[in-house]
């Protein structure tokens, strides 16, 4: 009897244990968020006092954002750019996938490892080339430009975890398309698309993040308020005077680009993790 109140103790333990740092890692996951949303409500002054409760329902800040700088264009911006960026890394990096993970020819693994490593140059380091290409082609302030550009680090990662999905799918089912006729991109749309759905909304989704909070590029390569992405609009919000940060407006912009995001991620979440988890067992 004794032993069993112990054991039955400690699973107590345990649990309690376990479910008091999950609610840690939530706290310190979502904390900032909370804040950002409980500073946006506030302004003056008041922004420095450390009310961790909204004293007021106050939506001045937000309005100020879009009325006092073209937000709702900047915003339309990323959108487009992100868009554009995921839809061209998604039907570039399939069909190098499929070239890459299903079809064999000499130095198949080097060009694989070559497009990985260009992921690994940070952004400094290749924007003298950048905007030399940018310019020299006629895309500088311009969304093309931009979404040309991420590419650079949104394809590599998308190349790399298609592969290693399309890699591992049995190659029973490829064999039997082709006795029946059909073609490589019948079989890549028909047959393996339908089963890669959690890696491409992983890589998607992945794909969208860096897109839309990009900044140095962003900043480099566009010149107009019109043109800007919304990390170069936040970050270009200036108060009344040369000194004055305006925080609260800050705050208020800075929530409304975060809210897209985390919508995004409730909606795809049980794809993400699936996708997520296929690529590190069969990676």
């Amino acid at each position: 009897m004794a032993a069993t109140t112990r054991r039955a103790a400690w699973r107590t333990v345990k649990r309690l244990a376990f479910w008091t740092l999950v609610a840690a890692i939530f706290f310190y996951l979502l904390f900032p968020f909370y804040y950002a949303v409980v500073t946006s409500m506030k302004a003056g002054p008041a922004i420095f006092e450390p009310d961790f409760w909204p004293t007021r329902f106050d939506l001045d800040n937000y309005v100020a954002v879009f009325a006092e700088q073209p937000f709702g264009r900047n915003i339309l911006n990323s959108l487009v750019i992100a868009c554009a960026v995921v839809g061209l890394s998604l039907f570039l990096g399939l069909t190098a996938a499929y070239a890459l993970g299903r079809i064999r020819f000499g130095g198949r693994r080097v060009l694989l490892l070559a497009v990985l490593s260009v992921s690994m140059f940070p952004q400094v380091a290749v924007l003298s080339g950048m905007f030399e290409l940018i310019r020299s082609v006629g895309l500088y302030n311009s969304l093309g430009g931009l979404i040309l550009s991420y590419l650079i680090f949104t394809l590599p990662f998308t190349v790399w975890v298609l592969t290693s999905f399309i890699r591992d799918l049995p190659k029973e089912i490829e064999e039997a398309a082709i006795m029946d006729g059909a073609t490589p991109w019948v079989v890549l749309t028909q047959v393996f698309l339908p089963l890669m759905w959690p890696a491409m909304v992983t890589t998607g989704l992945l794909a969208f993040i860096v897109a839309w909070n990009e900044f140095l590029f962003a900043l480099t390569f566009t010149l107009t308020n019109e043109m800007r992405t919304v990390p170069v609009a936040i970050a270009l919000i200036t108060g009344g005077s040369e000194f004055e940060v305006p925080w609260g407006r800050i705050m208020a912009a800075s929530v409304v680009v975060t809210v897209p995001l985390i919508v995004l991620v409730l909606i795809f979440q049980r794809r993400i993790v699936s996708g997520l988890t296929a690529g590190a067992v069969k990676g």
